[in-house]
């Protein structure tokens, strides 16, 4: 009985799993991406909805960029975890990804999004209907819209604002294809989402004020899609002025200058292995892989 029990709980195990790839990959960028909004923009509706009594601008940096290292280290190995379609457009355009996975991934990213959102909510629903005496605000001291998507500070001209979305996903993109270069120092296998959750800490801190350092079109446009639904109202596209696109547009543009700049002040300057072998005759590696036994002949004494 117990064997035919283990049996069936196999071939359900089996009906359930998903053969198509892509099916796999979109999974799993849409639970990275919820991921990545539930815990990150939770901490920010914690140091909100407490006025500061459960947070502050430190846990709302740190939160948000292990929120990114924990949903890379769930979706990472099955999709890459890029969890950001300026990401998985980048990785597009230099050749990591085909083209054909890029709707599947960026639907499954703003999908995401939107769901956590709602979990979000959902969770902090009566924290933000108390917040403001049952008024829903976008701008103001009791303003709770922010705790979804991001908005600029008063002195942001719209132009500074593309250039600082264009900028912060920049220095993302440089440096995420940094770390997964084989041929540079790399990162070991296994720790690429912590470092990732470094790289977002630092871009937060330092690039943050303008506008909150965004740099991800679905992490900023699925919560205020859902802000406009659930409540806000469509003013959350109005304010800024206008402010909504530049979050969406400036980092798909970042991201194409951070990975071309990588490309063309490292990536192609690399040397294949055996020329650097050569070069460097004087090395252990290249006098191991010189000798007589590494050659395949006889050693003299």
């Amino acid at each position: 009985m117990q064997p035919e029990k283990q049996h069936a709980r196999k071939t359900l195990k089996q009906r359930l799993a998903l053969k198509n790839t892509v099916a796999k990959e979109f999974l799993s960028e849409f639970l990275g991406t919820f991921i990545m909004i539930v815990l990150g923009c939770g901490s920010v509706a914690q140091t909100v909805l407490s006025r500061g009594g459960f947070g502050n601008i430190t846990t709302i940096n740190i939160g948000f960029a292990t929120a990114v290292a924990m949903a890379v280290y769930v979706a990472g190995g099955v999709s890459g975890g890029h969890i950001n379609p300026a990401v998985s457009f980048a990785m597009c355009l230099y050749g990591r990804m085909p083209w054909c996975k890029f709707p599947f991934y960026a639907g499954a990213q703003f999908l995401g999004s939107f769901a956590g959102s709602a979990a979000l909510f959902g969770i902090y629903y009566d924290g933000i209907k108390s917040f403001a005496g049952g008024k829903l605000l976008i701008e103001g001291e009791n303003a709770t819209a922010h705790i979804f998507a991001t908005y600029p500070a008063p002195f942001l001209s719209p132009v500074n604002a593309f250039a600082d979305q264009v900028m912060s996903t920049m220095f993302l993109l440089l440096i995420v294809f940094a770390i997964f270069d084989s041929r540079n120092l790399g990162v070991p296998r296994g720790l690429e989402p912590v470092v990732i959750g470094l790289l977002i800490l630092v871009l937060a801190s330092a690039l943050g004020l303008n506008a909150g350092c965004a740099m991800n079109p679905a992490r900023d446009l699925s919560p205020r899609l859902f802000t406009a639904l659930a409540g806000w109202g469509f003013e959350v596209f109005t304010v800024g002025p206008h402010f909504w696109w530049i979050p969406v547009a400036g980092p798909m543009v970042g991201a194409t200058i951070g990975g071309a700049i990588y490309m063309v002040f490292i990536e192609i300057h690399h040397r294949e292995p055996d020329l650097d072998l050569k070069a460097s005759p004087n090395t252990q590696e290249a006098e191991v892989k010189g000798s007589p036994r590494a050659q395949g002949l006889p050693e003299t004494a």
